[in-house]
């Protein structure tokens, strides 16, 4: 049962669209699937009629998947392959994003970022360059963030869990670009989500725009002159979309709205001066509510920074390097001196983005791309190292297929019989990197993480 009181608003909204706005809900929501060209080109997914996929017209990488795909229990996924995103939210990473040719001298924060749909979006569009600092204030959810940038492969993120303040005070006019994915009262996902049906009121509206001022009063704080800024939400509430833009030009006159190209189906915003902003209505569009709207700073955007985080920097790392020397190939080697630094926090090694900047006094998750544990002359590689590699940019590799059952015994922390010299594998799916394995006299050892098996 739909509120009544958001229900007279939206038909007061709607006019004569209102009828098919409420027909809407009868329809089965619409699913989709964006896959990450950080595991390999899409024509090549595509070649392998895994699902039954249709173009999302909004993003780059997204389709549509029907009813009788399973794409949450299949291996690729567990391989980082696609991340499963409401196809409404593609939409405002890739209006952030547009334009942008990679993330070379990117330093890009999503600022309310779990579970990780749109950080994951915009690190395929940084193509592994730049810097992307992905935040959530909730503890439990930041750890959801920080596993799903890990299984998606991306080396170049820093995952913390601070407040929208915190961080402001870290990062004055820092950020070429800032994702505001707002809080909200959860309107547009009535159809998805009935808890968020359940939990609406109006003075639960009220608070959310409250909320979304003190958000994006950071984020202007934190975003270069010259930035571009995109504030989302997944609501109708015009005090939270329209309300909370204008709002926030009145408290800021150095911002301006972009202009933006709408894909078929999306709608301007409601009032005269937001006609540039974006809102996707469900009998609009194949997706769910949503609201975007692109802010451009004023001003010149700050070059490059030169990232001052010295604490913890290893230029010696004898085990990695041997380990590296034995398991990596060349091309790989140079990536890793190319895009980071060795970053160590006890037993504990991580290659962090070039020129990251002093992350001291905030609550990090991820420091960048894990790399593995130091031991006694010895080093263990980690999941998150394998989750970013290519086929081709490790030896040994164990390369199981879909429907053999490998695969699922792999991944439920089973071992296995195969063949080769005792050595660290990496193990894939038909190509997908999976995780690691050991080779000892025939019989592979399982390193897939325990937090991560599952009943396949």
């Amino acid at each position: 049962m739909l509120p009544q009181e958001f229900l007279e608003r939206m038909e007061n909204m709607l006019g004569e669209e209102y009828p098919a706005f409420l027909k809407s809900y009868d329809i089965a929501r619409y699913q989709a699937l964006r896959l990450n060209p950080q595991k390999g080109d899409d024509a090549s997914f595509l070649n392998r009629m895994v699902f039954s996929l249709e173009r999302v017209p909004w993003a780059e990488h997204g389709y549509y998947y029907t009813a009788k795909d399973t794409p949450g229990k299949h291996p690729y996924h567990e391989a980082g392959v696609y991340y499963i995103q409401e196809p409404s939210a593609m939409a405002p990473a890739a209006y952030l994003t547009r334009q942008m040719a990679d993330g070379a001298g990117e330093r890009i924060l999503d600022l309310c970022a779990a579970p990780g749909g749109k950080s994951t979006q915009i690190a395929a569009a940084m193509a592994g360059r730049g810097i992307l600092i992905s935040n959530e204030i909730h503890p439990a959810r930041a750890k959801i963030l920080s596993e799903n940038i890990e299984r998606m492969g991306i080396a170049n993120a820093v995952v913390t869990n601070e407040t929208p303040q915190r961080l402001a005070e870290h990062f004055s006019e820092y950020f070429t670009r800032i994702m505001v994915d707002a809080p909200c009262s959860g309107e547009g996902m009535f159809r998805k989500n009935e808890e968020a049906c359940e939990q609406w009121s109006t003075q639960n509206v009220e608070l959310c725009a409250d909320r979304q001022d003190e958000i994006l009063d950071c984020a202007a704080q934190m975003l270069s002159p010259g930035g571009r800024l995109v504030y989302s939400t997944c609501t109708f509430a015009p005090q939270e979309n329209e309300g909370s833009i204008g709002r926030f030009l009145k408290r800021h006159p150095e911002f301006s709205i972009e202009k933006t190209k709408k894909a078929p189906g999306m709608a301007p915003g409601l009032e005269d001066w937001a006609s540039e902003t974006i809102r996707l209505f469900p009998h609009k569009v194949n997706g769910e509510g949503h609201y975007l709207a692109g802010l451009k700073k004023d001003g010149v955007l700050r070059g490059e920074v030169t990232g001052n985080s010295k604490n913890g920097i290893e230029k010696n790392t004898p085990e990695f390097l041997a380990f590296a020397m034995e398991t990596l190939s060349e091309d790989y080697r140079k990536q890793l001196e190319q895009k980071g630094d060795y970053l160590r926090f006890g037993d504990q090694l991580y290659l962090a983005p070039k020129g990251m900047p002093a992350l001291k006094g905030l609550k990090v998750l991820r420091p960048g791309l894990h790399l593995g544990t130091i031991k006694k002359n010895r080093f263990e590689p980690s999941h998150a190292l394998a989750l970013s590699l290519k086929k081709d940019e490790f030896e040994p590799v164990c390369d199981l297929t879909v429907g053999e059952g490998l695969a699922e015994k792999y991944l439920r922390g089973e071992t296995f019989e195969t063949k080769g010299a005792p050595s660290w594998n990496l193990i894939t799916i038909e190509g997908y990197s999976l995780g690691f394995g050991k080779n000892a006299n025939g019989i592979m050892k399982n390193h897939y993480p325990k937090g991560l098996r599952k009943n396949w």
